[in-house]
């Protein structure tokens, strides 16, 4: 049986969030915007779902926008909340998820300035350029919280104070995080977060954005007056259940192992036996290092060589683990492509902004854990990946 490792893509759905979409769909499978009984059962079970996923993120019901997941939420956030503004300045890092650099593009297009703020060797924001750029005309900073590729997670609550401060609004993309750290969005300094049900085994389709109370959105999707006249479209009530239900799950293993992601652990060890090849090495903070390492507890990000210190592509990696059994992805699997090396291989925008030259950037492989893994799933995990390297190094055909 293959070993699913890529959980930073998305996730196999839970059994009980399968079981709790199915039972909507059996007993509240109507329209919530309808009057009659049927609408009434679904309107009800949306909001308790509602309620549910508010319960979990520390803030109001009110306050929770339902959308279709992390790069509608994220749109919402840009173009929603300057939809009544003046053209100013956006911030967002050079490590983005392409989302928020679609959505930023848009704002260019209108007017808007666009900077994109530097990140160090370990994708770690520069504070110092923040501060400075948080002056006029800035009116809007968006940064990703848990960096996919690399697994760096920011110091949100340094930067959020440094927003508030300035009086300039802040959008995280919570996409990775949520589900794997304790959250409270109440108790953040964020206007907008942002989040999807299928990064934490829930179904594809459904995400939210959190917005501050009193911020007012321009909606992207107009129709029929519904999440409060924000997005237009009839709820998705059973996907709704099931991101719920996936939520509350993540809440209740946090709290069982006293705020921690118990998948750390096994993500640590088999890491440590992942470094022991030779050629090897970590992209992002080192947990190995520090506990406290700024890293998503669940990621691995590896830059893969020959023992030599050749480099290896990792969408080739890929290809051979899969083989072997392994679902893993590579850190350039977004890339277009371009800037070939002499290698033949695709330079990660996110690693050529962490500081790698272009050889170095197209190495990347990452394993990204979850709860259905055991120790005994990752047993095999090294000698599988140093298998794979020796038929890269060896040429021999993948695919």
């Amino acid at each position: 049986m293959a070993i699913y490792l890529d959980s930073c893509a998305t996730t196999p759905p839970s059994p009980d969030v399968l079981a709790a979409m199915t039972a909507v769909y059996q007993e509240a499978w109507a329209n919530p915007s309808s009057t009659h009984g049927f609408g009434l059962a679904a309107a009800e079970r949306l909001e308790r779902g509602r309620q549910s996923i508010a319960s979990v993120l520390g803030c109001d019901p009110s306050q929770v926008l339902l959308c279709s997941g992390g790069s509608e939420a994220i749109h919402n956030a840009l173009l929603g909340a300057t939809g009544g503004m003046a053209p100013g300045r956006l911030l967002i890092s050079a490590v983005e998820h392409p989302a928020t650099v679609a959505a930023a593009e848009q704002l260019r297009q209108r007017g808007w300035e666009l900077e994109r703020l530097p990140v160090d060797s370990e994708g770690l924001l520069d504070l110092i350029a923040l501060q400075r750029l948080l002056a006029p005309p800035t009116r809007l900073v968006s940064l990703i919280w848990g960096q996919s590729e690399v697994g760096t997670l920011q110091s949100i609550d340094t930067i959020g104070r440094l927003c508030r401060e300035a009086n300039v609004l802040l959008h995280v993309d919570a996409v990775q995080v949520v589900g794997h750290l304790p959250l409270t969005f109440s108790e953040l300094p964020v206007d907008l977060l942002s989040c999807a049900s299928h990064k934490l085994q829930g179904p594809r389709g459904v995400g939210v954005l959190l917005v501050r109370e009193g911020l007012k959105l321009t909606p992207l999707i107009g129709g029929g007056g519904q999440e409060s006249g924000r997005r237009g479209g009839t709820e998705p009530v059973a996907l709704v259940a099931g991101f719920a239900r996936a939520l509350e799950l993540c809440s209740e293993r946090l709290a069982a192992h006293g705020g921690v992601d118990p998948i750390a652990g096994l993500r640590n060890d088999l890491l440590e036996r992942l470094l022991r090849l030779e050629g090897v090495r970590l992209s992002g903070p080192d947990p190995l290092q520090s506990p406290a390492a700024p890293r998503l507890p669940h990621h691995i990000s590896l830059l893969m060589a020959t023992p030599s210190g050749r480099p290896l592509s990792g969408r080739r990696l890929v290809q051979t683990m899969w083989q072997q059994g392994y679902a893993v992805s590579s850190g350039s699997a977004c890339s277009s492509g371009r800037g070939a090396n002499p290698y033949g291989l695709a330079p990660s925008p996110i690693l050529l902004a962490m500081g790698f030259g272009e050889t170095e950037a197209a190495t990347g492989l990452r394993l990204s854990l979850g709860p259905w893994l055991t120790a005994t799933d990752l047993q095999g995990v090294p000698e599988a990946l140093e298998r794979a390297r020796q038929r890269v190094m060896a040429g021999e055909p993948v695919g």
